[in-house]
């Protein structure tokens, strides 16, 4: 069994907000430069990061279903003549990162995941294995235009951010245990599923993958 605590959590919902209104209203996470080149999915994450004192950045576990999609459709919509520009938009790091960059934070260990139906799962694995007493697991998506409509690219906007550490400290918000499952599970915990249940501070009992089965429980409410 893997038993730790979250003692900060941070989400910021834009389900159905169109990307040029959280830019707009996100921008000011950033410095002046570095908001209008950030990303939305980079606003995003900045957002649910901004009180940077309170996240030690010892190691980050990111995770995120797809990544800057707008960036690299805009670049596609250039063909067939390619823009240099947003190409050069379209590679730039990610999410996290440009975060971190920006505020000149240095990362010991960093742990980015994408795609796949068990993400959530192999994010919380992969935060449990991570020899650093606390670590942020955090992520998102960005809402997709074009891409989103064929399947490869979000139909809604969210990012969360949460501290796990392996022992309780003086107030944890909430209790995880990961346990393996026995024998093959049915169903498991989507991407936006998860973020639903930091956001709502829902508690959970039940598989997150084949392989394992997560129970969240709520000690507190969330405090500022």
């Amino acid at each position: 069994m893997l038993e730790g605590y979250l003692t900060q959590v941070a989400t910021e919902s834009a389900l159905a907000e169109e990307p040029a209104a959280v830019s707009a209203r996100l921008r000011s996470v950033f410095s002046a430069g570095a908001g209008r080149r950030a990303t939305v999915l980079g606003l995003l994450i900045g957002k649910v990061l901004e009180d940077r004192e309170r996240w030690p950045t010892d190691a980050i576990v990111y995770a995120s279903r797809f990544g800057e999609t707008r960036a690299l459709s805009a670049f596609l919509d250039t063909f067939p003549h390619p823009s240099p520009t947003l190409f050069q938009t379209s590679v730039h790091p990610s999410a996290v990162q440009q975060v971190m960059i920006e505020r000149r934070r240095p990362v010991p260990e960093y742990f980015p995941l994408a795609g796949g139906p068990d993400l959530a799962a192999r994010a919380l694995v992969t935060a449990f294995a991570c020899p650093a007493e606390a670590v942020i697991l955090c992520g998102g998506d960005e809402r997709g235009s074009w891409m989103a409509e064929a399947g490869v690219a979000s139909d809604q906007g969210f990012a969360f951010a949460a501290l796990l550490r392996r022992s309780a400290g003086p107030a944890p918000l909430a209790r995880l245990r990961l346990t393996p499952a026995e024998g093959p599970a049915a169903g498991g915990l989507a991407f936006p599923d998860w973020f639903a249940l930091l956001h709502g501070r829902r508690a959970f009992g039940g598989p997150v993958s084949p392989d394992w089965r997560l129970e969240l429980e709520w000690l507190r409410p969330a405090g500022p």
